[in-house]
């Protein structure tokens, strides 16, 4: 089990936890809507550090990045393996290919 399996699940039993004892129980109790907003919030500042090329700022939120996504999965109960399983469909198709077959 990877990192992102691990998290995926510790996020997964924090959806019965005590909101006051964790900060993912905490957001997740807020709503699908607030963990897309928080996802959303993440991604910009990750954005603003590669854009001004801070590499180490970029480390740190990509992991925010990645966790607010897992948070926003398990708010709307798509499983990490659903999106791993998408990728590796898509695995070996080229990007202009795929984006292709999803418009038509």
């Amino acid at each position: 089990m990877d990192v992102l399996d691990r998290l995926a699940a510790t996020i997964e039993a924090r959806k019965s936890s005590d909101p006051d004892s964790s900060w993912t129980a905490r957001l997740l109790a807020k709503g699908p809507e607030k963990c897309a907003e928080k996802f959303g919030e993440e991604a910009v500042e990750a954005i603003v550090a590669a854009a001004i090329g801070d590499r180490e700022n970029l480390t740190a939120e990509a992991a925010d990045v990645l966790y607010h996504l897992l948070v926003m999965l398990a708010a709307r109960d798509v499983a990490l393996a659903d999106v791993l399983a998408e990728l590796d469909r898509r695995d070996g198709t080229s990007g202009i290919a795929e984006k292709a077959q999803r418009s038509s």
